[in-house]
């Protein structure tokens, strides 16, 4: 990958994969939190300001069979053309394009003008976005003259827009964004640069998504804190009583063997004494704490609880 920050953007068209998968109203729409979108402004604005425009893809919820009106990404156009405008200090429309590869997608990319603005609708209406298919990612390469990967929450996975287009562009015309570049450099200055001892913080919903990172860190890190929703794969692996809290099933084998190695190498692993937990995953539903090993049935851990705050605090 080329550099971001010494590329200069005149006269092209580059084509972003970002990460605006942000939490979306169930009835309005409205988006509850846009600092995914907030962390991309610095990478479009760049790229303006140097006289290139921008066309943005990006995926949003988990659409199950193709198009569907509460994944699609027209609902945060109004307030994405607000962040640019305000980062830019003047009016920039966002265009919105309702499909990433068909016709109109095609001729809004061409059409596109230096300081212009293309979002494109939701990578996941398409099954080859997630199955990485090589023939949907060089349609999407076509759009733009360089492909730039801004999409740090994506990153892990092997999809066509992330790990599958690079290939169909030429050397200097692929490259990490801003955001990507930064947390590279602060990935590989705790990866391979910190000195003992030093506590990691590990997060999300996944421990598939994190095996490597969580490996890699057992050799560096003499405490890792788990929290997230993977917090309670690992408790159940202990032998905890989770409720219907978020587990993989499949990968409680694999928590075993993280803390089999841990204790193996003198790491110690620290999971949420107590949760916020709640009868339901809506705005309107039960809540209380427990116990993070023994969450009654009917019930889902959401977020640590107070005690867990104080423990890792």
């Amino acid at each position: 990958m080329s550099l971001f920050s010494t590329h200069s953007f005149a006269n092209e068209k580059a084509l972003i994969r970002v990460d605006f998968n942000v939490p979306l109203d169930k009835q309005t729409y409205a988006i509850g939190d846009d600092n995914r979108m907030r962390a991309a402004i610095p990478t479009i604005t760049k790229i303006l300001k140097e006289g290139g425009s921008v066309i943005l893809m990006s995926h949003l919820g988990r659409p199950k069979d193709g198009p569907e009106t509460k994944s699609s990404l027209i609902h945060i156009v109004g307030h994405l053309q607000s962040l640019v405008s305000a980062a830019m200090n003047k009016e920039v429309i966002v265009q919105f394009a309702n499909d990433c590869i068909g016709e109109e997608a095609t001729q809004k990319s061409a059409n596109l003008k230096a300081g212009e603005v293309l979002l494109l609708e939701n990578l996941r209406f398409y099954k080859e976005e997630e199955k990485g298919d090589a023939a949907f990612a060089q349609k999407l390469s076509k759009l733009g003259d360089v492909y730039v990967n801004d999409a740090f929450g994506t990153a892990h996975r092997a999809h066509a827009s992330t790990a599958v287009i690079a290939q169909f562009f030429e050397k200097g015309k692929k490259m990490f964004g801003l955001l990507m570049e930064g947390e590279v450099k602060a990935a590989e200055l705790v990866l391979h640069k910190a000195e003992k001892p030093f506590t990691a913080i590990i997060g999300g919903a996944k421990v598939s998504d994190k095996i490597l990172i969580i490996e890699n860190l057992l050799n560096r890190a003499t405490d890792i804190i788990i929290g997230g929703g993977m917090a309670y794969t690992f408790m159940k692996a202990q032998g905890g009583h989770i409720g219907k809290s978020l587990c993989e099933e499949d990968r409680i084998d694999t928590a075993l063997e993280i803390l089999k190695k841990a204790a193996e190498k003198g790491v110690n692993i620290h999971l949420p004494s107590d949760s916020i937990v709640a009868d339901n995953f809506a705005a309107d539903a039960n809540t209380s704490t427990a116990p993070s090993n023994a969450i009654p049935d009917g019930w889902m851990g959401l977020d640590i609880g107070p005690n867990a705050c104080e423990q890792f605090a």
